[in-house]
């Protein structure tokens, strides 16, 4: 049952995002941190995943080869069911948007040009823009260890971490460096800086 769940939770993730596997990382992580479950051997619920934990699913997924959103989705199907987990998340996350996919396909090329398709396009693009800014918020609080706190409020973020972020943002703009290598080079860093 719990990998029925595990499937549809990442399924209907997968068809009620739009723009990709980053856009999706933001209804995925409301989705995953607002699931709950009973792990094995547990007295109480627990969320199928922290902030915390989904941004090191990110930063891990970032370091790997491929589409982000179904290596997030292995990483928490993996911590609630093992590798039969992984599996479901994965296959919820890519199976049904590759079955619409295809037979959308037919279907767009006809109509591709509509002045209502184009129209919706033109409003859906600035939406997803807004969703990879809230998920960089969302997590940012995670990142630099903060709690959540009104307007006006001051935060007290650790300076070496906003760098870290300023730097990344200057490679990823002005130049034409693999994102991979940013991240090896900062996971290569802070095991020496961190330690």
């Amino acid at each position: 049952m719990l990998l029925w769940k595990i499937f549809v939770l990442f399924s209907r993730v997968s068809l009620f995002s739009w723009g990709g596997g980053p856009a999706s990382l933001a209804l995925m992580q409301r989705e995953t941190t607002a699931a709950t479950w009973l792990p094995p051997g547990a007295a109480e619920v627990a969320p199928w995943t922290t902030p915390l934990e989904f941004s090191d699913a990110v930063a891990v997924g970032n370091a790997l080869p491929g589409p982000i959103a179904p290596q997030v989705s292995a990483y928490i199907g993996y911590k609630m069911a093992g590798l039969p987990g992984a599996i479901a998340a994965a296959a919820g996350t890519v199976l049904p948007t590759t079955i619409l996919m295809l037979i959308m396909v037919v279907y767009f090329f006809r109509i591709k040009d509509s002045l209502l398709v184009q129209s919706m396009l033109k409003t859906v693009r600035p939406v997803v823009v807004g969703l990879l800014l809230w998920t960089a918020y969302d997590m940012a609080y995670s990142v630099f260890g903060v709690k959540r706190l009104g307007w006006g409020s001051s935060l007290n973020l650790g300076w070496d971490k906003i760098l870290i972020v300023a730097v990344t943002f200057g490679l990823l703009t002005m130049t034409k460096v693999n994102p991979a290598l940013v991240i090896l080079g900062a996971a290569c860093a802070g095991g020496v800086l961190y330690r």
